[in-house]
């Protein structure tokens, strides 16, 4: 016999998207906290996500030395499997060529 697919208003989406996992969480705030301390990166506009236990780095910051800087500080905490850095330099201006 076979099993049919769920229809949209039987309820079976209604769970929304799953909640983050507490390991998650607990990484992204250790990695805030290190990106907050550290002088090179305190004042950039760095935004910080976990997927399990993937860091994603993503915003703007000033030069290349400080997007290095962030995925390094994000590396080495403890438990962190990947870092996916998407930031991008804030300065640059894109030129026609």
């Amino acid at each position: 016999m076979h099993t049919p697919w769920p229809l949209p208003d039987d309820n079976g989406f209604a769970a929304g998207p799953p909640e983050p996992d507490s390991t998650d969480r607990h990484l992204e705030a250790l990695v805030a906290q290190r990106l907050s301390i550290d002088s090179t990166t305190r004042r950039q506009q760095i935004s910080i996500a976990v997927q399990n236990r993937v860091v994603i780095l993503s915003g703007l910051v000033s030069d290349a030395n400080a997007r290095q800087v962030a995925a390094d500080l994000a590396w080495d905490v403890p438990g962190v499997f990947d870092v996916c850095n998407t930031m991008r330099l804030g300065d640059q201006r894109r030129t026609r060529r």
